[in-house]
């Protein structure tokens, strides 16, 4: 069984480019990397377009990189704008509302303990 190939010390993905294809596509989500423990994507919400998201089984880290909007956590409002971040745990009812076009850098913890 041949051994699989060692993640390299530096990998570099196009944030910018992931954002550009999905804002011409009118939003949707692209993975930029994904390693054993981590996954990066660039998610992008085009209003009237509402964000149908559930409950994920991972932590996850959203980053604001374009617009303003709300992201409803279990009922509580946290408004965001370019250049805010935020965490949401494993499991909780979320979503962005309220914006007219969002792009956000999604971090999501895959460790399995």
């Amino acid at each position: 069984m041949r051994e699989p190939s060692p993640l390299r010390a530096a990998e570099p993905f196009d944030i910018a480019g992931a954002n550009a294809r999905l804002a011409a596509a009118n939003g949707g989500y692209e993975v930029v990397h994904r390693s054993p423990g981590l996954e990066l994507g660039v998610y992008v919400l085009v209003a009237p377009e509402p964000d149908r998201q559930q409950p994920h089984e991972d932590d996850e880290v959203y980053v604001l990189l374009e617009g303003r909007g709300t992201l409803e956590v279990e009922g509580e409002n946290v408004e965001l704008r370019e250049g805010h971040a935020v965490f949401v745990p494993a499991g909780a009812d979320h979503r962005f509302v309220g914006y007219e076009q969002l792009s956000v850098l999604v971090i999501f913890e895959k460790w399995r303990p």
